[in-house]
């Protein structure tokens, strides 16, 4: 039986991030309600900036999100502007003001992470978020769910999308115990306000330097209010995954000791950075059971070295709704199918974000130099076309998962 009325099916969201309110957008757009259940008493997304590339701006268009979003979003001239890490030698940058447009038809944009939140939340019925309800377990009984949550409370539903992140309670309920491995490496996060970052920085570019063990990312958001700062180093052993883990600037400026004086000063003016560790998991063979399904980063946490796990969130939200709103009768055959759709297609993305912290981080020598040479001969944005031109809501894309 569906609902109390045994017509469209009563779905809870566990977790109000990105994808858990992007999934409760497109479902109030597919004619579904999705009830959002969120741990924290208030939405707030921590971290910093994120990368809204083609695939997730024209899904955040159609959904009447970006509008808004574009009034602090920085629309990016330069991308994948790849620096050498002792002299700031530019080795390639692509054009992104006229090629993304042309070849995607959308641009490249990056956003602090609470304005995208915020503009998710427009797009959300009201009184479809409920704050303080941390869920600590779940049951599955026959047709339907229920959901146990810290404060003692109780409810059912039809369907239960996991997006509650990487330490997902669904995730475990779903796929059972899954081993986690230590990948070496440690991610540093820092804002530095647009008047004291040097103008290098504070340009429409998205750039990334390069070296031995380590690299670092730096991109304007905020309209230009904030340069944001993400770079990648060798973990420590007090190392956690955690957005909120802190460090001190001097710890991060010891990592890039030696690095082009530039980029040191750029880290000299950030404040407050964080510093997390980036574990290793095994992409799922299955993310789905019965009633219960899994979306963004309970299903697929990938290392950030393509930028594309908000927009892969973003993706699976779009997808399920579509599932969900076409064969509502049957929500258990809906999420297999939807499963089906964007499982090849985020291991794929898994991998090769996986694969690309070898390549970022080759010591100098000979691999390092044909590395580098080879930056002349290749264009990321042709080459990535798999990742940027993929529109779920596509024909084209709807039985096939590049």
């Amino acid at each position: 039986m569906l609902g109390p009325d045994g017509g469209t099916p009563e779905i809870a969201i566990i977790g109000g991030g990105i994808g858990g309110l992007a999934a409760a957008a497109f479902l109030r757009r597919a004619g579904l309600r999705g009830t959002v259940y969120e741990q924290a008493p208030e939405l707030r997304e921590v971290g910093a900036g994120l990368v809204v590339a083609p695939n997730a701006a024209r899904l955040l268009r159609r959904l009447g999100v970006l509008g808004p979003l574009l009034e602090r979003a920085v629309r990016l001239e330069v991308g994948w502007e790849f620096r050498r890490w002792r002299d700031g030698r530019v080795l390639s940058a692509e054009d992104l003001a006229t090629a993304c447009e042309r070849l995607y038809g959308e641009h490249t944009y990056t956003v602090h992470r609470a304005d995208l939140l915020e503009a998710l939340g427009r797009a959300v019925p009201p009184g479809a978020v409920r704050l303080g309800a941390q869920c600590v377990a779940l049951d599955v009984r026959g047709e339907r769910v229920a959901l146990r949550f810290a404060d003692g409370a109780v409810a059912e539903a039809d369907v239960v999308v996991g997006a509650d992140g990487v330490h997902s309670v669904v995730r475990a309920a779903v796929a059972g115990p899954r081993d986690i491995a230590d990948s070496g490496l440690c991610a540093f996060r820092a804002l530095v306000p647009g008047e004291r970052a040097p103008s290098f920085a504070r340009r429409r570019a998205q750039t990334l330097w390069i070296g031995p063990g380590h690299h670092l990312v730096h991109y304007p958001i905020s309209g230009g209010r904030f340069v944001n700062l993400v770079a990648f180093a060798p973990a420590g052993g007090d190392s956690v995954e955690s957005w909120t883990a802190g460090a001190t600037v001097e710890e991060f400026l010891a990592e890039f000791d030696g690095w082009d004086p530039r980029l040191v000063g750029l880290i000299r003016a950030a404040r407050a950075p964080g510093r997390w560790a980036l574990l290793d998991r095994a992409p799922l063979p299955a993310w789905s059971r019965g009633p219960v399904t899994l979306l963004g980063d309970a299903a697929h946490p990938m290392f950030p070295f393509f930028a594309q796990g908000a927009a892969q969130a973003v993706e699976d939200a779009a997808v399920l709704a579509r599932c969900l709103a076409e064969d509502a009768a049957d929500p258990s055959r809906a999420l297999r199918r939807y499963e089906a759709l964007r499982l090849p297609r985020t291991t794929r993305l898994q991998e090769v974000s996986h694969a690309r912290s070898e390549v970022n981080h080759l010591p100098d020598g000979p691999d390092q130099r044909a590395r580098d040479a080879s930056f002349t001969a290749t264009d990321p944005l042709v080459d990535n076309g798999w990742i940027y031109e993929y529109d779920p809501e596509s024909p084209d894309h709807q039985g096939v998962t590049p």
